[in-house]
């Protein structure tokens, strides 16, 4: 439920974004200048986060900034400046980093005490909650709703989930020789963990390519209409919460590196299949293939993470979904530059490539 309420409380920021430009009268720029703070917030609390889960527990981190989270929202609705857009952007990304630390380093401990894969599932009802929020918020908007009543029926909700969690939550337990300093939180990855980090990297940036230029390449290279271009987008996230929710048999039935190196293999030809095809239904299909086969990469990812020695799984997950999120926020970007010196399909293609490259490590994800 808190991985549901999670993705349920992102996705529903999408729906209000075109409010909030039309509201401050932003071009594109000034938006994405704007937009940047939400992944900027997530990023900068993701580390001190670590820290804090690790010192008072994961229970506490989520119930803590799951409530602050129901405050987002309703502010975002009446911002009045560019300025305080981007505050509000700040904090929601600052909350919802919060929250995404603390459930998989508490997922991590689950799936230690069951003693089977169970994180993909978790991550599955996070996508779930995602599918939710964007179609929720959207249908309240168009019945016509004020934005702010949507706002504040979402916080509602919000607050509910986090709520009605907490007595089933694990208790974190620490004691004085656990307790570590602040400069603990702030440690570089290196070794196994910087490995395991720069693959997250790469698995988020291939789902931020998604998200920034599927619409595009079906548009203006596949001849999709305006109105019809986000149907890649969608393809893309069911077979994403499809391939979730089933990826933990499929871990349990296979193991963790075959499952990462199948998926992240599926992806690349997806991407290949999406960028050099010139028909539209081949491109559909290669937006679903990756779907399906990025869709267990960043959950195993993350349990391995979790597994490693000398940290514990909040401090380790931190930092991985830090690289993650750099991957997210600056690979599309980069994508852009590289699409801008040749072509889109061309830099599409590339993804294929950095994908393969996670296969070929895929052994780091090993027990």
């Amino acid at each position: 439920m808190i991985f549901l309420m999670s993705g349920f409380a992102m996705a529903s920021w999408a729906p209000m974004v075109p409010y909030a430009k039309a509201r401050l009268q932003l071009d594109d720029a000034g938006l994405g200048l704007a937009l940047l703070a939400f992944g900027g917030g997530s990023m900068l609390s993701m580390p001190v986060i670590g820290w804090l889960a690790h010192r008072f527990g994961n229970n506490r981190v989520i119930g803590f900034a799951g409530a602050l989270m129901c405050l987002a929202l309703p502010a975002l609705a009446l911002v009045s400046t560019t300025a305080l857009l981007a505050v509000g952007l700040l904090y929601f990304g600052a909350m919802l980093g919060a929250v995404d630390v603390a459930m998989n380093a508490h997922a991590v401990e689950v799936e230690r005490l069951e003693g089977r894969a169970v994180m993909s599932g978790f991550h599955g009802l996070f996508s779930l909650g995602g599918l939710a929020g964007a179609a929720g918020m959207s249908a309240m908007l168009a019945s016509g709703l004020p934005l702010l009543t949507c706002a504040l029926l979402v916080s509602a909700v919000v607050a509910l989930i986090t709520i009605s969690q907490q007595t089933s939550l694990l208790r974190g337990q620490r004691s004085v020789s656990q307790v570590v300093g602040p400069s603990f939180a702030f440690r570089l990855p290196r070794g196994l963990l910087l490995l395991v980090g720069a693959l997250c990297f790469v698995s988020f940036l291939a789902e931020g390519s998604m998200l920034d230029w599927s619409a595009l390449l079906l548009r203006d290279f596949r001849g999709t209409s305006a109105a019809a271009a986000g149907t890649g987008y969608a393809c893309f996230s069911v077979a994403m919460a499809v391939g979730r929710l089933t990826g933990d048999r499929m871990v349990a039935r296979f193991g963790p590196v075959a499952t990462v190196r199948a998926g992240a293999t599926l992806a690349a030809l997806g991407f290949l299949m999406a960028a050099l095809l010139p028909w539209q239904a081949t491109a559909l299909l290669g937006f679903v293939l990756v779907g399906l086969g990025a869709a267990n990469v960043v959950p195993v990812m993350f349990s391995a993470a979790g597994r490693l020695p000398d940290a514990t799984p909040a401090v380790s997950i931190a930092a991985v979904t830090t690289l993650g999120y750099a991957g997210l926020l600056l690979g599309p970007a980069l994508i852009g530059f590289v699409a801008h010196a040749s072509s889109l399909p061309v830099a599409l293609a590339g993804v294929a490539l950095l994908l393969l490259f996670v296969a070929a490590f895929a052994g780091v994800v090993r027990r």
